[in-house]
């Protein structure tokens, strides 16, 4: 018999087989080919290129992309490989030797890998549209975009994974070369280890795996701390080296000494559950570690990339409303033939006015003790403060007397990293003037723009009229004496609005500081601020989605060989079960809690990872937290579920087949 015909025979007969991986390379290739071939949409590239990164952005999500698919084949080739070992052990017991069929292997990889990259570059290219109208959609922009066949990224594609599959060939043959012909034929039937007692050495480091994961929690909790800010690095890393480590830890010996203990309280009498759920576990849990923990952790990392991702997208909105808290702002007496414009082409809006009077403070006299190392705590700088006459404009029941204020205005990533304290008292000056205030309550609603506050979430004091109009005597020794917030009563007539804005001298002023130096300041309207955002942030939620999606696939796609892998090995013990009598409902029960486990358990202490990921410097990439964490976490929690299904429902076929 020639090798062709052994290749397609053995093809034929390992289809049952072959379909997995088949399926891990066609996705493979067309997420890589459908990724790629939109770098390339010259439509795309020249609408995202404005935001200055598209490119670089691109590229560095390419090189991850393909690592992430390097692990993917590896790993289910691995899989694969073990699945098929008695096959290669009979073929050396017939005569054939090592290279023969390493030969023979390597001929079916190439057929398949052949295959795969053409079906793959094929759904890639039908695919493509869609996601470049995705990005399109998350961007905001308004572009015909046309099914196109990239040749560069066809060529592309081709060697990256012919570079793929010399690596897959490699090992290959460094695995049939490396076992001897005995192992083969007992390397799909192989107990990782007898658990029959626990020593107090294991259960001591089954706690610290426990401990080491509660100390990076706690220490991430505290990175931000401006007493820590200095060793930011090295507290990175030990959080990184004391989650991971304790991570593995837990899986290692946590695990299964917590299933052990349940088993040994039970004095022997185990149900049929116990056996396939409990004991599954504990006698794989040695190679499983490695394995969880790493899927635990690649959860948890692009969890917290993806929900940190999707922060900034979603608070694009909410950060250009701090910088510019209303459609339009116009400072001094500038804009007012905008104002005309509007008038003149009918559109309503609301207009409120604030006047401005700066005092010379050091807001140190507001934070705690403890942040006394802060670069801020001595330091001085200027304070606005407005009238309580136009706060009351936006909050009609406020009140305050004498040298009581407000301070209003501070939120974003300042307020969380230099909070400051009410019930307080700050001493200010203006010129000569020097006043007490006493600081009654703070809140972070946005009022004055970021223009006047330098960068939004700026503080800025609320004071009664009587102060104010005392604290304006020295208002020749502060640049900016009043703003003015423009609403339009309808958003249908925005488009007008902003080309008439451009138009206008609105966006543009120069004032005098005081020292007499002229200032020139560009004012954006706040949807070109939003836009600006949404730019510079929509290729990072998009990349990093599809990163995610890709480890998220590729994490699920793991676990659920693994257990289809599994489910073969034990397809023995399903028979012996159904000859004597259990039910396959009797026997799907224990299915079902190994299930829980086997994806369950990962996903919660991925999601626990990123929570506290996440939780440590969210406030830096914009100021909403919760809903993009619950949407993020939605989306994974909904996918493993679906791996889960997967998997419950190969093993009730193997099941099915036992009899």
């Amino acid at each position: 018999m020639s090798l062709s015909k052994l290749v397609f025979r053995s093809m034929k007969k390992n289809m049952k087989h072959y379909y997995l991986y088949f399926f891990a390379l066609i996705f493979s290739v067309t997420l890589y080919f459908s990724f790629v071939t939109l770098q390339h949409n010259g439509e795309v590239f020249n609408t995202v290129q404005k935001s200055g990164t598209a490119s670089a952005g691109f590229g560095a999500a390419t090189y991850i992309l393909y690592f992430i698919i390097l692990f993917f084949v590896l790993y289910a080739n691995h899989l694969f490989m073990k699945r098929r070992s008695k096959e290669i052990g009979l073929y050396q017991l017939i005569g054939m030797t090592k290279g023969l069929i390493v030969r023979l292997l390597a001929l079916e990889s190439i057929l398949l890998f052949v295959g795969a990259v053409a079906v793959g570059i094929l759904v890639g290219f039908f695919s493509s549209r869609l996601i470049s109208m995705i990005l399109l959609r998350i961007l905001e922009k308004e572009t015909l975009v046309k099914m196109t066949f990239s040749t560069q990224a066809l060529q592309q594609s081709i060697v990256v994974f012919a570079i793929l599959l010399v690596i897959v060939l490699l090992q290959m043959t460094w695995m049939i070369h490396r076992v001897s012909l005995l192992s083969l034929f007992s390397a799909a039937k192989q107990a990782d280890e007898r658990v029959k007692r626990f020593s107090p050495l294991q259960m001591v480091i089954g706690f610290l795996g426990l401990v080491l994961i509660a100390y990076g929690y706690y220490a991430s909790t505290k990175l931000f701390d401006i007493n820590n800010a200095g060793n930011l690095f090295l507290n990175m890393i030990i959080i990184l080296a004391t989650t991971i480590g304790g991570t593995f830890l837990v899986f290692r010996f946590s695990v299964a000494f917590i299933l052990n203990v349940v088993r040994l309280k039970k004095n022997g009498h185990l149900t049929v559950h116990d056996v396939l759920a409990l004991t599954p576990i504990m006698h794989r849990m040695k190679s499983n570690a490695k394995s969880l923990t790493l899927i635990t952790v690649l959860t948890g990392v692009s969890l917290g990339i993806t929900t940190l991702s999707y922060i900034a997208y979603y608070s694009s909105e909410a950060s250009a409303y701090s910088r510019i808290p209303g459609d339009y702002i116009l400072h001094e007496e500038q804009g007012q033939d905008f104002l005309k414009k509007l008038e003149a082409n009918n559109i309503a809006y609301d207009k409120v006015e604030y006047r401005l009077q700066g005092v010379t403070a050091t807001i140190a006299q507001l934070m705690a003790e403890e942040q006394k190392d802060s670069p801020f705590y001595n330091m001085e700088g200027t304070i606005y403060t407005i009238p309580l006459s136009d706060y009351q404009r936006r909050n009609p029941n406020t009140t305050i007397t004498g040298n009581d204020v407000i301070l209003t205005n501070y939120g974003g990533y300042m307020a969380e990293m230099f909070p400051l304290e009410k019930d307080r008292n700050l001493v200010v000056s203006a010129g000569k003037l020097k006043e007490t205030l006493h600081v009654k309550a703070i809140h972070d609603e946005s009022i004055i723009s970021g223009t006047v506050t330098s960068g939004g979430g700026g503080p800025i004091f609320v004071v009664s009229d009587a102060l104010f109009e005392k604290l304006s005597t020295q208002a020749k020794l502060f640049p900016w004496h009043k703003q003015t917030s423009i609403t339009l009563k309808s958003k249908k007539d925005l488009a007008l609005a902003e080309r008439l804005y451009e138009e206008s001298s609105a966006n543009a002023i120069t004032i005098f500081d005081s020292d007499g130096n002229t200032q020139n300041y560009k004012i954006k309207s706040f949807e070109a601020e939003r836009k600006g955002n949404i730019e510079s942030l929509g290729l990072t939620i998009f990349t990093t989605a599809f990163l995610g999606l890709a480890f998220l696939m590729t994490t699920g796609s793991i676990l659920y060989f693994k257990q289809m892998s599994e489910a073969e090995e034990e397809r023995g013990a399903y028979t012996i079960l159904r000859k004597i009598g259990f039910s396959e409902r009797d026997i799907m029960k224990g299915i079902f809690m190994k299930q829980a486990f086997n994806f369950g358990v990962p996903l919660l202490i991925g999601l626990l990872h990123s929570y506290f990921a996440v939780k440590s410097g969210w406030f830096l990439f914009g100021s909403e937290l919760t809903t993009p964490l619950w949407i993020a976490m939605s989306c994974y929690i909904a996918l493993y579920a679906i791996f889960a299904v997967l998997s419950v429902g190969y093993y009730k076929k193997v099941i099915r087949e036992s009899l």
